[in-house]
């Protein structure tokens, strides 16, 4: 009877990885770095290093929000995508905060420019400012107003949009118990 393989796991290469020196753990720590952008960016924001870890996925999200060309296509699961990276590799709640409020404000850039007519692209833009009220909120109060601020431009420039977006702004920021009109 033939035994099937099974797919590796982390349980595998970790049981690997014990068997490696430190030399060799930096060895494979360099080859990871060397062998995408993305795992430097990860690497950068694990260990603070640089001026601005949020740099790259800013970038990304605007990449795949509100690129250079408007005709390029976008993606909004990789720019979210981008977030989830930062979230894996520090998860700073400022960090957090600001890549969200970010991503709502580059929608906005690039609706500035373009009309967007898909339900999921807006449906994904109310999940974002709910996603960024929660982390700005749990931000220390010092810390808040200037997100708040830029929020609240967000919340605005939703009123407009259709779709029901500024409605659902002005929901999750009464929920909030923000002040403004609702």
């Amino acid at each position: 009877m033939a035994t099937k393989k099974k797919t590796p796991s982390w349980v595998d290469v970790k049981a690997r990885l014990a068997d490696i020196d430190r030399a060799g753990l930096i060895g494979l720590v360099q080859d990871l770095y060397a062998a995408s952008k993305d795992n430097q960016a990860f690497l950068h924001a694990r260990f603070a290093l640089g001026d601005d870890v949020l740099k790259p996925y800013k970038a990304t999200i605007t990449q795949w929000i509100n690129p250079a060309d408007p005709r390029k296509p976008q993606s909004v699961a990789k720019a979210k995508k981008a977030i989830t990276d930062y979230k894996k590799a520090l998860g700073q709640p400022e960090g957090l905060a600001e890549l969200t409020v970010f991503y709502c404000e580059e929608v906005f850039a690039f609706l500035a420019v373009c009309g967007v007519e898909d339900e999921d692209f807006y449906v994904a833009l109310v999940s974002m400012f709910e996603q960024a009220l929660k982390y700005v909120l749990a931000l220390p109060v010092s810390q808040q107003p200037d997100f708040i601020a830029r929020l609240d431009r967000v919340r605005g420039l939703g009123q407009d949009l259709g779709w029901g977006v500024g409605e659902d702004f002005d929901i999750f920021w009464a929920e909030a118990g923000l002040p403004g009109e609702a």
